[in-house]
């Protein structure tokens, strides 16, 4: 029987272990191509660097502006990501706990909402943005950002929301507290947790998008983290170590949030998912 579970482990630790290599190795070449002169990812792009070469990731930093970019991106995700929070708890709160006509149609067609790709909205979201006067501003692209990832928190609080036991909301009702007294009292309290692991994903999904910022910022000035690194590609065509650097200066920040709030992001994935 130990013969048998210790089988099982090593069976199940093979394939964990050779996805966590493949996980683990773009970001560790990127590191290493960073660290290279041109001369030697010319010479042999896959051997470890000789000595770390940092003058690569200052010189991608000071290039075409990326403390500029990176200013940009961190206005426009927590802007996003703080609109997201508060319109989504508020809007989870009212399908989970309150009962009115169309409260499922909507919750319907926030899922629905889901499954519906930038690609397909791309054309007619930047014209309406167009005659509004919003391309190329930070409000433009803070709705955009809103409009795109909105679906996804209403479901995960309306989810989290549904294991509170309405018990709960009719005390506080007998209390004496409204509507938004009960959403400020009761509910943002108890959904702190949810609101945390959210807001951790849509920082991720705004930190790392391209297409909706490439769209709503044309000009190289209101250019975000993502895209900036794209024109560093386009600059520095023979220069690859200094594209990898610049790559690796808009990993840093994803990393150091997947390191420390691991389990905030799990939580967020599986919210809803049990009867609390």
């Amino acid at each position: 029987m130990a013969r048998e579970r210790g089988l099982g482990r090593w069976v199940a630790a093979v394939p964990m272990a050779v996805l966590a290599l493949a996980t683990i190795y773009p970001l560790v070449f990127t590191t290493n191509v960073a660290m290279k002169t041109r001369r030697e990812y010319i010479l042999d792009r896959f051997s470890p660097a000789n000595s770390p070469h940092l003058e690569n990731v200052s010189g991608a930093w000071n290039s075409v502006g990326m403390a500029r970019y990176f200013a940009n991106s961190v206005v426009v995700v927590t802007c996003s990501v703080a609109l997201m929070l508060l319109i989504g708890s508020m809007a989870g709160f009212a399908l989970s706990q309150l009962r009115f006509r169309g409260s499922r149609v909507l919750f319907l067609g926030c899922l629905a909402a889901l499954f519906i790709p930038f690609q397909v909205i791309m054309v007619p979201l930047a014209r309406v943005m167009a005659d509004t006067g919003l391309i190329d501003t930070y409000p433009g692209l803070i709705l955009a950002y809103v409009a795109q990832f909105l679906p996804f928190t209403i479901f995960l609080m309306t989810s989290h929301y549904r294991t509170i036991p309405a018990e709960i909301v009719h005390a506080a009702r007998i209390d004496g507290n409204t509507t938004y007294g009960v959403y400020r009292r009761i509910m943002i309290p108890l959904g702190v947790p949810a609101l945390l692991s959210v807001g951790i994903l849509d920082t991720l999904f705004c930190w790392n998008d391209v297409l909706i910022s490439l769209v709503m910022m044309p000009s190289a000035e209101h250019r975000t983290l993502m895209v900036g690194v794209t024109s560093l590609r386009g600059q520095y065509s023979d220069d690859i170590p200094t594209f990898a650097s610049g790559v690796l200066i808009a990993a840093i920040p994803v990393l150091l949030i997947y390191l420390f709030l691991q389990r905030q992001i799990a939580d967020g994935v599986t919210a809803g998912s049990t009867k609390g």
